[in-house]
Order: structure tokens, then C-alpha cells, then sequence
């Protein structure tokens, strides 16, 4: 990507941002730009990181992040999972991500809670919440979130630090904020409870085009991948 665009793109997310945390009543720099990196190739990340000022990237595939791990500067970033996350997979990033935004299940958080006391670590984590009852994407329902929250609270080798949703695609800001208002509320409620394993203070919704309501219901991480990095280009598949 040319550079100079890219560092044009992540200040006008960051205007956006201050703009939304103002407009909020919410003081600027009270909401984490999280750079979503999912297709994006190491030398523009770490161009990114080293001049754009970016701190913290979300992976969406662990294959992916497995191929860049080694060419980012990672002493200079944060790196969070935020795709979905098999329980067979989480071996193979334990070690090198600081949180999981993606844990859908008891099953998962029990097996990254076992991964993590295998290497002497305790993992940071938040629960992604099924906003739209999408039968078709991952999460938990509102049900399944408070009926698994105190197994998970238990746990030894994670921290649960708070909520994730990615809402429907939706028409318009007024639409997105019905869904990022109904995590907003399961957030409040489980930050104000009495948890063994953490200090719930994050709430990871929006992204490029929905991030602004995001931040207008309450997000403290915005995940933004295209509007930084533009559209994303897919490897071609190769046919048999």
C-alpha cells in the first residue's frame, strides 16, 4: 500500500474517533484503535506500528498470523486475536498473542485457561457476545454468556477482561447502536459483578464502517481493518 496513504488513513480514523469520543461526552483518547491486520502484509504492519503510531493489530486467522509472527516488531505492538478460534488452534498462538477477543464457548475458555498454565501464563480474554442471534456466526447468546460467566470467572490462567460483539451488517449508525446498545448493558452488568479472574473494563465493538456507533454506545476498542489499510486483497485460490 502506498505509505503515504496509509498514514492519511489512520489520522483521519483518529480525527473520526476524537470526533465520536467528543460528540460522546467521553474524553478523546479514551477509545483503543485496534488495527485490524487480516490480509495485511507484515511490512505495511510494522510501517503502521513504527510510523504510524498504531499499537495494537487484531489477527483473524491463526494460520496467518503464524505466517507474518516472525517479520513484525512485535516488541513494539500489542497483538490480539480477534477471529474465530478453534479449541485445536489455540496451541499454536498461547504464546504469542496478549489477548482473545473470540472466546464463544466454556469448551474454549477452559482449553486456553490448559494452554496457558502449560507455559506458565495467564491469558487475557473477552467473551464475544451474539448480538444479532445470527445462527451463523459465533458468540455467545445472552443466556449462554451468563450461565457459562461463572465457570469461566474460575479460571486460573485467564483474565477476563471484558465483552465483544460483531454486530449484523446493518444500513446506518441508528441500526448498528440497537446491537452495541444490548452489549453495552451485558457489559455494564458483568463489570459490576464480583469476578475471581479479572477486572472487566473492555468492550471491543465496530469496526470500519460501524466503529463511529460503536463508540457512541460505549466501545473502548474500535477494531478498524479497511479504512486504514483499504479493501482487502484475497490470494487467489488456486483450482484443481
Amino acid at each position: 500500500m502506498d505509505k503515504n496513504k496509509l498514514l492519511e488513513n489512520i489520522e483521519s480514523v483518529r480525527e473520526e474517533i476524537k470526533k465520536a469520543e467528543i460528540s460522546a461526552g467521553r474524553k478523546p483518547g479514551s477509545v483503543l484503535l485496534l488495527a485490524a491486520t487480516k490480509t495485511v502484509s507484515p511490512e505495511d504492519i510494522n510501517f503502521a506500528v513504527n510510523q504510524g503510531g498504531i499499537t495494537d493489530i487484531g489477527e483473524n486467522r491463526v494460520q496467518e498470523l503464524l505466517a507474518k509472527y516472525d517479520r513484525l516488531d512485535r516488541e513494539k505492538m500489542r497483538i490480539h486475536f480477534i477471529g474465530t478460534l478453534q479449541t485445536n488452534k489455540v496451541k499454536y498462538i498461547i504464546d504469542k498473542v496478549d489477548m482473545i477477543h473470540s472466546v464463544d464457548s466454556l469448551k474454549l475458555a477452559k482449553e486456553i485457561d490448559r494452554r496457558a498454565a502449560a507455559i506458565g501464563k495467564i491469558q487475557d480474554i473477552l467473551l464475544e457476545y451474539n448480538s444479532g442471534d445470527e445462527e451463523n456466526k459465533s458468540g455467545f447468546s445472552e443466556e449462554e454468556l451468563y450461565c457459562s460467566l461463572p465457570e469461566i470467572a474460575k479460571l486460573p490462567h485467564v483474565r477476563l477482561c471484558g465483552v465483544m460483539t460483531i454486530a449484523p451488517k446493518c444500513r446506518c449508525d441508528e441500526d448498528y447502536c440497537k446491537f452495541f446498545a444490548k452489549t453495552y448493558q451485558i457489559f455494564i452488568d458483568i463489570s459490576q459483578k464480583k469476578l475471581h479472574n479479572g477486572s472487566v473494563s473492555v468492550l471491543s465493538m465496530g469496526m470500519s464502517d460501524s466503529y463511529v456507533a460503536a463508540i457512541n454506545t460505549g466501545a473502548t476498542v474500535v477494531r478498524v481493518g479497511s479504512k486504514i489499510f483499504g479493501a482487502r486483497i484475497y490470494p487467489e485460490t488456486k483450482m484443481n
